[in-house]
């Protein structure tokens, strides 16, 4: 299973992440600031960083920058973890290069979902044969999606598309992410390619469409 590595000064809500991500089989080291957290990453490289954004002796965001301007480490799948509930925080936190987002409090279920699901995704594991999201079925051996058991005929790039949001339900995809994995291309001067094709899947899904929700300035996300 994964290293995994909490920053975290709230010694309650770390004792509660340590204690779900072993039991999930997965290695876990705490850390209750910044400086022990570098101090440790220079011995031994994590698979995937639970960041929170309130610490004593730096803010997270910061940390998380330096993560993303290093090479050895800028590739780590890293989800911030904080008390902050507005939009705007969640964007800054996108924007830094988090992979996805959690908003105390949190249920258990919830944590190991997210860290389950952003695992395979930065592992090349995607390759689910079977997704099923409410009225949603779509089966990946036959390259087929079903809507209330009636057949929905999606575009190559309008199933890859679902595919991508169904492998990764619950989580925030950014826009530049989507546009380089559907469409191989940077996602400035783009973005209305994304969008058409968000806009026409809705439609062709009828009712479900509405699993698709938008996260304005960041992204999208199925739930």
């Amino acid at each position: 299973m994964a290293l995994i590595y909490i920053v975290e000064d709230d010694k309650n809500i770390s004792e509660i992440e340590c204690f779900a991500l072993k039991n999930s089989g997965h290695t876990v080291e705490a850390f209750d600031s910044g400086k022990a957290f570098y101090k440790k990453m220079t011995e031994k490289i994590p698979d995937l960083i639970l960041l929170d954004i309130m610490l004593p002796d730096e803010d997270g965001l910061e940390i998380l920058k330096k993560i993303r301007n290093i090479p050895e480490t800028r590739r780590i799948p890293v989800i911030m973890v904080t008390a902050r509930t507005t939009e705007l925080d969640k964007v800054k936190g996108l924007d830094s290069g988090a992979d996805d987002y959690l908003t105390k409090p949190f249920g258990v279920m919830e944590l190991i979902s997210r860290v389950k699901a952003l695992l395979r995704r930065s592992n090349g594991m995607d390759g689910n044969d079977i997704l099923t999201l409410g009225e949603i079925f779509l089966d990946g051996d036959k390259h087929v999606v079903y809507v209330n058991n009636e057949l929905c005929e999606l575009t190559y790039k309008e199933y890859e598309l679902l595919r991508l949001l169904m492998q990764n339900q619950g989580i925030v995809l950014k826009r530049d992410v989507i546009m380089e994995r559907i469409w191989s291309l940077d996602y400035e001067g783009e973005s209305r390619t994304l969008d058409v094709h968000i806009k026409t899947l809705r439609q062709k899904l009828k009712t479900a469409g509405g699993h698709i929700k938008t996260i304005r300035n960041v992204g999208y996300i199925m739930e």
